[in-house]
C-alpha cells in the first residue's frame, strides 16, 4: 500500500495504487504542523497579524511541561480585531505538539506598564477566546501604586469572572517561582534567546516544507493510481510511447523529490544555525520539536523515494515484459505469415518434371526457393529461441509465448521437409529423364549412324567388313546408354512416374528396339555383303540426242518419259539385294529426318515453356511488384503508373501462350510436320507482337530512365536473376523471330511430307509478321505528318533511295537533273498514296538510336504514273504526277530493289485500273438502254497531256478507219460514256525503240479476246514464271518478250528481249502472264475496233499512268 497523510498526526487514510503488492510508506509528520481539518493556519496567511507581536510563543516551559505563551506589553490590544485575536491564538496553540498541548498552556500576560481596566479586559477576553486549555494565568499587575492597589482590591472581586485560574504577579521574581528564568526571554528576567521575525521565518519554511512533502505524496499517490489502472496496449507503438510517457513522468516525480529534500536538508542547516554558531547553545522545546518534525520529513521522504522507486522498477519491468511481447507477436506474424507464402510456393513446385531441361528449370528455382527459405527458417528458429529466453527470464505471458514457439518450429520443421521431400523426388525424376535422354540419344545416334554408311561403300567386302566392325563396337556400348529392363526402371522410378513419364519409358523401350531390330537387319545384310564378293555395276548413261531449239517441247515431254520407262524396265531387272538396299537405305533416311523433325520440335517445345516461365517471372516479379505497398517507397516518381508503358502488353501475350499456344504445340508433338496448321490457326492472334514491338521504344526510353532505381535492384535481388528487367523485357522481340527459323528448319526436314505446304504458309505468314513489325517500327517514327497514317491504307513498301525532282511540264533531260546533289530521302509506299521522308538519326543507346522521319512531301497514288528506267543508270526509276508536272527520278541502292519497288506500284496501279474499269463497265451497262451508240465510243488516257494533243490527229485517223461511227460520237458527246485502258508506253515509233499500246473496248467478248489475243508481237510481262524443262523459257515480271511463232499443243515459241534468250511458253501461261499487261503491240479485237494513245519519252522504257483524270 502507498499511505499519504490526510489527517491529525496518528490518523492514517491508505489508498491501494495498484494491484501489485507496494512497499508501506510510514505517515508523515506535517500534520503535526497541519491540524486543523477545515484547514490549518499557516504562518504566511497571518503573517501581518503576528507582526503585531501581541501574543508570542518563544518556546518555553513551565515547571509541568506546559508550553508558555507570553503577551508583551501591547497598549493598543483592545483595539484589535477579534478575528486577528482568534487568528493568532488559534495558530499559537497548534504550533506545540500535541502531547504538550494537551498539558495546558501557560499564560504569562505582561502589564506591568497598563491600567486595571486593561488587564481585566484582557483577561475577560482571552477567557472567552482562547482556543485551547489554559494550565495557568499569570499576570504581571501594572506598577504604579494606584494601579496596583486598586488591582489588587478589585482582582479579589472579580476573580470568579475569569473563569481561569490567574495569579497576579507585584514582580518578575515572584514569575520565576513558576517558571524558570531559563525558560522565559530577557524581557521577563529570563536568559531565552527570542528574535520574533525569525521565529516567524522558521514557522513559514517549515510549513511550506511539510506542504510540499503532502503535495508531493498527493502526486506519487496520483501517478501510482494511473500507473495502476493503465491498461497495456496491444502493439509494440503504442507500448513504446507509453513507456516513455511513464518514464518523462517518473523523472518530473523525481525532481520533484529532489526539489524537495533539498529545501528540506537547508532547512535543517537553518535550525541547526544555533548551534553550529555556539556548541552550547540549548535549544527551546520547540525548536526540538522543528527539528524533529523536519527530520521525520526528510526521512518519509527517503522512504517515499524508494518506495517509488521499487514501485517504478516493477512497473517499468511489466511494461518492458509487454513490449517485449508485443515486438514477439508482430515479428511471430510476419514470419508466420512469410512461412505460408513459402509453404504455398513449395507446395506449387511439381514433385516431377516433363522433360530434363523443365526439371532442370524446376530444380533452379527449388534451389532458389530453397535458399530464402532457409534464411526464413534461420529467423523463424531465431524467433522461437527468443521466446524461451523470455520465458526464462520470467515473462509474464509465458502462456502466450511458448505455444507460438511450438508452432513456428513445427512448421518449420514441415517445410524442411517438405523442400528435402520435393527436391529429392526431382532429382530422381531428373535421374531418369537424363536415362531416358541419354539412351534416346545413343538410339538417334545409332540412327545417324546408320544412315552414314555409304550403300556404295558397303558394296566391296572391305567396306562391308568395316561398316560392321563399326556398328559392333557402336552395339558395345549399349549396356552403358540403354535403359535394362523395363519393369525394374517403373520400380526404382516408382514415386516419380507420371502418365506421361510412363509415356516417355515405353517410347524409349520401344525406340530401342527398334534400333535393336535396325542394327541386326543391318548387321545381317553387311554379313552377307561381306561374305561373297559382287560384282559393281557400272551404269552408262545412254548418249543424248541433240535437239532442235526450235522442236516442240511436247515431243520433247514424250521423249523424256520414254528414257524414264526405260529406267524403270533397268531398276527392276537389277539384283534382288540391290533393291532392298536402297529401300532399306531410303527407309533409313525417312526416319532420320522424322529424327530431326523430332529435334526441332523438341526444341520448339522447351524454349516455348521456358518463355511462358520467364514471362510469368517478370509480371510477378516485376509488374505485381508495382502495385505492392511495401515496394511503393521505392519506386521513383518517373515510374509511378507506367506500368502499361514499361511492359507493353506483356501480359497478353503471356495469357496467349499459357493458356491456348503451348498446349496446342504440345498436341503436335508426334507429328511435327503438321504443327504449321497451328501457326496458321492463331497466325491473327500472334499479331499481338505488333504491339508489344511498337511500344518498345518507349519502354527503352523508360527503362533507361529508371534503371540505377532501388526498386529494380530489389526485385532482381529477390528473383536471384543475373540479368536485369531489360533483357527479359527482349524475350518477346526474340520469340517472335525465333519462330521462323524454327520452321524453316522444320520445313527442311519434311520435304514431301503431309504439311510440307502448311509449314511453308506458317513461315511466309510469320515473315509477314516480321515485316509488318519492321515496317510500323519505322512508320510510327515518322514526324511532322499532319495527317491520320492509317487512313492511307496498308503500308507495302519502305526504303532509303536518293532522289532528284523536276517541278516542271514536259520532260526533262536526266543529265540535266544529273548535275545536282540528290537528297536522300525514306519512302513509305501505302495503297493510297507515297510519302516522301527525310532520315534522321537519334543519339543514344538501344532502342533509343533508333531513326526518325521528318515528312516533307506526299503523292496520291490516285495521281502518280512511273517510268521504268531513266537513261544513264540501271538503279533509277521515275515517278510523276500531274502530266509530269512533278517528276521525281528515284535512284534505288540496287536493281533488285528497284525491280521491286516498280513491280509493286505497278501491281497497285493496275489495281487501281481494275477499280475504275469496272466502276466505268458498271456506268456504261446502266447506260445501254439510253443510248446504244455510245458502246463504240471511247476515250485517250495518257499522263502526257501535251503528247496527246499531238498525236489527236492520227488517233482520228485511226479510229474512222476501224469504226466509222466514233467521230459523229465523239463530236456529239463531249463526256463519253464509256473509257479503255490507258496507254503504258512511252514511245511510238520503232525506230526509238519505243512501243505503243491500244486495247480493245471494254465491252468486246471475252471468248473473242482470248482467241484474238496471242499474236506475234512484242508483249509486257506482269508476273513471273520459272521454266518447266530445258527447253522452255523463264521470264520474270517486267520483261518484254517477242512472240515469233505458235507449235503443237498451244506452245509459243518466245524470245525474252532483255536478255536474248529463246525457249517455249504454254499459252495457258501466256494468257495469265500478258492478259492483265500493256503489250509493245496493239491487240487485235472481234469487231476491230481499237483505241490507244501514243506518247514520245526520251527514254526506251515502259511508262505506267495515273488515273487521276479519269472521270468514268
Amino acid at each position: 500500500m502507498f499511505w499519504c497523510p490526510t489527517r491529525r498526526m496518528g490518523e492514517q487514510q491508505s489508498v491501494p495504487q495498484n494491484l501489485e503488492q507496494m512497499p508501506e510508506v510510514p505517515s508523515t509528520v506535517s500534520d503535526d504542523i497541519l491540524q486543523r481539518e477545515d484547514g490549518p493556519l499557516c504562518a504566511a496567511e497571518i503573517g501581518s497579524e503576528l507582526q503585531k507581536q501581541f501574543a508570542i510563543l518563544p518556546g518555553g516551559r513551565g515547571m509541568n511541561g506546559s508550553p508558555v505563551i507570553i503577551f508583551p506589553e501591547f497598549p493598543a490590544f483592545s483595539e484589535l480585531e477579534d478575528e486577528e485575536v482568534q487568528n493568532v491564538l488559534s495558530y499559537l496553540t497548534s504550533v506545540p505538539s500535541v502531547a504538550a498541548s494537551g498539558v495546558g498552556f501557560i499564560l504569562v500576560i505582561d502589564r506591568r506598564l497598563d491600567r486595571w481596566a486593561a488587564v481585566r479586559a484582557t483577561l475577560l477576553r482571552i477567557a472567552g477566546s482562547f482556543p485551547g486549555n489554559i494550565h495557568l494565568v499569570l499576570v504581571l499587575r501594572p506598577t504604579t501604586l494606584f494601579q496596583r492597589t486598586l488591582s489588587d482590591f478589585l482582582f479579589k472581586f472579580n476573580r470568579d469572572e475569569f473563569k481561569m485560574k490567574v495569579v497576579m504577579l507585584s514582580s518578575v521574581t515572584e514569575l520565576h517561582a513558576y517558571i524558570d528564568p531559563g525558560q522565559l526571554t530577557r524581557e521577563l528576567g529570563g536568559t531565552q534567546e527570542y528574535h520574533h521575525d525569525s521565529w516567524i521565518s522558521h514557522r513559514t519554511a517549515i510549513e511550506a516544507f511539510a506542504l510540499m512533502v503532502k503535495t508531493t505524496a498527493q502526486t506519487l499517490q496520483a501517478f501510482g493510481t494511473e500507473l495502476a489502472e493503465t491498461e497495456l496496449p496491444n502493439d509494440a507503438e503504442a507500448t513504446t510511447n507509453l513507456l516513455h510517457t511513464h518514464t518523462l513522468k517518473k523523472d518530473t516525480m523525481k525532481e520533484d523529490l529532489q526539489v524537495a529534500l533539498s529545501q528540506g536538508r537547508r532547512l535543517l542547516d537553518c535550525i541547526n544555525e544555533p548551534l553550529q554558531t555556539d556548541p552550547e547553545y540549548s535549544m527551546t522545546h520547540d525548536e526540538l520539536e522543528n527539528l524533529a518534525t523536519v527530520q521525520r520529513l526528510l526521512g518519509q521522504l527517503d522512504e517515499t523515494e524508494t518506495a517509488f522507486d521499487d514501485f517504478w522498477e516493477r512497473h517499468r519491468t511489466k511494461l518492458e515484459h509487454c513490449l517485449q511481447l508485443r515486438h514477439f507477436e508482430l515479428h511471430f506474424r510476419e514470419v508466420r505469415s512469410q512461412l505460408d507464402m513459402a509453404s504455398e510456393r513449395l507446395s506449387g513446385f511439381s514433385e516431377v518434371s516433363v522433360s530434363p531441361t523443365h526439371g532442370e528449370h524446376i530444380l533452379r528455382e527449388l534451389s532458389s526457393h530453397e535458399d530464402k527459405a532457409c534464411e526464413l527458417l534461420d529467423r523463424a528458429l531465431s524467433l522461437a529461441c527468443e521466446g524461451d529466453r523470455l520465458i526464462e527470464n520470467g515473462h509474464y505471458a509465458e502462456d502466450s509465448i511458448r505455444p507460438k514457439c511450438s508452432e513456428l518450429r513445427g512448421v518449420c520443421k514441415e517445410i524442411s521437409f517438405t523442400l528435402r521431400s520435393k527436391k529429392s523426388l526431382l532429382l530422381r525424376a531428373m535421374e531418369l529423364h537424363h536415362s531416358l535422354e541419354k539412351a534416346s540419344r545413343w538410339c538417334e545416334e545409332g540412327i545417324f549412324l546408320l544412315a552414314s554408311q555409304s550403300v556404295d561403300r558397303c558394296q566391296s567386302q572391305d567396306g562391308a567388313e568395316a561398316a560392321l566392325q563399326e556398328l559392333e563396337r557402336y552395339l558395345d556400348t549399349a549396356s552403358l546408354h540403354t535403359l535394362a529392363d523395363r519393369s525394374a526402371v517403373c520400380c526404382q522410378y516408382e514415386a516419380v512416374l507420371t502418365t506421361q513419364l510412363r509415356d516417355q519409358v515405353e517410347k524409349v523401350f520401344q525406340k530401342q528396339s527398334s534400333v535393336e531390330e535396325m542394327f541386326e537387319k543391318r548387321r545381317v545384310s553387311l554379313k552377307k555383303l561381306a561374305a561373297k564378293q559382287t560384282r559393281p555395276v557400272q551404269p552408262v548413261a545412254p548418249r543424248p540426242e541433240v535437239k532442235s531449239p526450235l522442236s516442240s517441247p511436247n515431243q520433247q515431254r514424250k521423249e523424256r518419259r520414254y528414257s524414264a520407262d526405260n529406267a524403270i524396265c533397268k531398276k527392276a531387272e537389277s539384283p534382288v539385294h540391290n533393291g532392298s538396299t536402297r529401300h532399306a537405305s531410303l527407309s533409313e533416311e525417312e526416319e532420320n529426318l522424322a529424327v530431326l523433325r523430332r529435334h526441332v520440335m523438341n526444341e520448339l517445345l522447351e524454349t516455348e515453356r521456358a518463355y511462358v516461365e520467364e514471362l510469368l517471372c517478370v509480371l510477378e516479379g516485376y509488374a505485381a511488384e508495382m502495385d505492392n505497398p511495401a515496394m511503393a517507397h521505392l519506386i521513383p516518381s518517373t515510374l509511378l503508373n507506367k506500368k502499361d508503358v514499361l511492359f507493353g502488353n506483356m501480359p497478353e501475350i503471356y495469357q496467349f501462350h499459357k493458356r491456348t499456344f503451348l498446349k496446342e504445340l504440345e498436341a503436335y508433338t508426334d507429328c511435327p510436320e503438321l504443327v504449321g496448321r497451328c501457326f496458321l490457326e492463331r497466325m491473327k492472334d500472334l499479331q499481338i507482337y505488333e504491339a508489344y514491338c511498337q511500344n518498345k521504344p518507349r519502354s527503352e526510353s523508360l527503362w533507361r530512365q529508371c534503371s540505377d532505381c532501388a526498386f529494380f535492384q530489389e526485385c532482381q535481388k529477390k528473383l536471384e536473376h543475373k540479368l536485369g528487367l531489360d533483357s527479359y523485357l527482349l524475350k518477346p522481340v526474340q520469340r517472335i523471330t525465333k519462330y521462323q527459323l524454327l520452321l524453316k528448319e522444320l520445313l527442311k526436314y519434311s520435304k514431301g511430307c503431309d504439311g510440307c505446304d502448311d509449314l511453308q504458309a506458317a513461315l511466309s505468314s510469320i515473315l509477314g509478321i516480321l515485316k509488318a513489325v519492321n515496317d510500323s517500327m519505322h512508320l510510327i517514327a515518322i514526324t511532322g505528318y499532319e495527317g491520320n497514317l492509317s487512313e492511307l491504307g496498308r503500308l507495302l513498301m519502305q526504303g532509303s533511295f536518293s532522289v532528284w525532282t523536276e517541278h516542271k511540264k514536259g520532260h526533262a533531260k536526266v543529265k540535266d537533273l544529273a548535275r545536282f546533289k540528290p537528297m536522300q530521302r525514306h519512302l513509305f509506299l501505302h495503297e493510297k498514296a507515297l510519302l516522301f521522308c527525310k532520315r534522321r538519326e537519334e543519339n543514344g543507346e538501344g532502342y533509343e538510336k533508333a531513326p526518325s522521319y521528318s515528312f516533307k512531301h506526299s503523292l496520291s497514288m490516285s495521281a502518280v504514273g512511273i517510268t521504268e528506267n531513266a537513261k544513264g543508270d540501271n538503279k533509277k526509276f521515275e515517278i510523276w504526277c500531274n502530266s509530269r508536272e512533278e517528276v521525281f527520278i528515284v535512284q534505288a541502292p540496287t536493281t533488285e530493289i528497284k525491280t521491286a519497288w516498280v513491280n509493286e506500284i505497278r501491281k497497285v496501279l493496275t489495281q487501281q485500273l481494275k477499280a475504275c474499269r469496272d466502276a466505268s463497265q458498271q456506268k456504261n451497262c446502266d447506260s445501254v438502254f439510253l443510248s446504244p451508240t455510245s458502246s463504240t465510243t471511247s476515250i485517250c488516257l495518257s499522263p502526257f497531256r501535251s503528247s496527246g494533243q499531238k498525236n489527236q490527229k492520227k488517233q482520228d485517223e485511226k479510229k474512222s478507219e476501224l469504226s466509222p461511227v466514233s467521230d459523229n460520237n465523239l463530236s456529239s458527246s463531249p463526256k463519253p460514256k464509256a473509257w479503255n485502258k490507258a496507254s503504258l508506253s512511252v514511245d511510238a515509233s520503232e525506230e526509238n525503240d519505243g512501243f505503243s499500246s491500244g486495247e480493245e473496248p471494254m465491252n468486246s467478248d471475252p471468248e473473242d479476246e482470248v482467241e484474238k489475243k496471242l499474236v506475234p508481237g512484242r508483249y509486257t510481262v506482269v508476273a513471273d514464271c520459272e521454266k518447266a524443262g530445258p527447253q522452255e523459257l523463264s521470264v520474270k515480271s517486267g520483261d518484254v518478250v517477242q512472240l515469233i511463232r505458235e507449235g503443237e499443243e498451244g506452245q509459243w515459241f518466245v524470245k525474252n528481249l532483255r536478255n536474248s534468250k529463246e525457249g517455249w511458253v504454254a499459252a495457258a501461261n501466256l494468257l495469265s502472264l500478258i492478259s492483265e499487261s500493256k503489250s509493245s503491240q496493239s491487240l487485235s479485237s472481234s469487231d476491230g475496233s481499237v483505241s490507244g494513245n501514243l506518247s514520245t519519252s526520251s527514254s526506251c522504257s515502259e511508262t505506267y499512268t495515273s488515273f487521276s483524270d479519269i472521270k468514268p
